[in-house]
């Protein structure tokens, strides 16, 4: 690993860097969840790449920054990362919550053990029992490969994530390429106490089929294929 550069002991503001797409029904609450951590210092900017519900009117006074960009979570959470000066990057998806105490936890772990990025564990929002299995497996599998997904809300020192050329520009699968660019540096920082995440893709779709599609994606990504070939599959569900 090449290590982490700068102080980490300096790390005192995050901000949270927000992507959307169609988020009119549920983009005030997400953004409500937030204000206690605006209250404290933080910032949230959020990145719209190009909604056609109105989600960008809904935002108000809710966010510090509304930018616009077209349309892809790379290209949005690049644009996000480029308008802020903060200490640390936290990427949130609009269906995701984050736990109360997200900034002491990213902050203060961050400091303490010396890595430069991280995730939360993942709860999905369900009753459903697969889905419990399915939350359980996620977090087992990030532990044992390093590997990270958006739904995990990924955190990152902003003078690391620099270093290794923000998110790539892929149609799809830009979480994965950022894990793996960012272990180059350092392990990540695994915070236990767990984001609570919307079942609505998994219930949409079919928690099985959404299962299959999921794993075989990623089995085709590794082996090579394109991330634009898999994002209109993803897309054409």
């Amino acid at each position: 690993m090449r290590g982490c550069a700068g102080d980490r002991v300096t790390l005192n503001q995050i901000s949270i860097i927000m992507p959307l797409l169609n988020e009119a029904a549920g983009i005030e609450q997400a953004l409500q969840a937030l204000q206690p951590l605006r209250a404290r210092g933080h910032e949230v900017i959020v990145v719209d790449g190009g909604s056609r519900d109105g989600t960008t009117r809904l935002v108000g006074d809710a966010a510090d920054r509304i930018l616009r960009t077209p349309r892809g979570r790379a290209h949005q959470m690049n644009a996000g990362a480029r308008a802020t000066r903060a200490d640390v990057l936290l990427f949130l998806h609009a269906d995701t919550r984050l736990p109360s105490d997200a900034d002491r936890l990213v902050l203060e772990g961050l400091r303490h053990s010396g890595k430069c990025w991280g995730r939360f564990d993942v709860h999905i929002d369900s009753a459903n029992p697969l889905l419990r299995i399915v939350s359980a497996m996620m977090n087992v599998r990030s532990r044992l490969t390093g590997i990270c997904t958006g739904d995990q809300a990924i955190f990152v020192a902003a003078d690391v994530f620099a270093r290794v050329g923000g998110y790539a520009p892929l149609a799809l699968m830009e979480d994965i390429a950022l894990s793996t660019q960012l272990r180059r540096h350092s392990a990540p920082l695994v915070i236990r106490a767990a984001v609570v995440t919307s079942a609505r893709r998994w219930e949409r779709h079919g928690v099985l089929r959404t299962i299959a599609l999921m794993w075989w994606l990623r089995a085709r990504y590794f082996f090579g294929a394109s991330t634009s070939s898999l994002a209109r599959i993803y897309d054409e569900r």
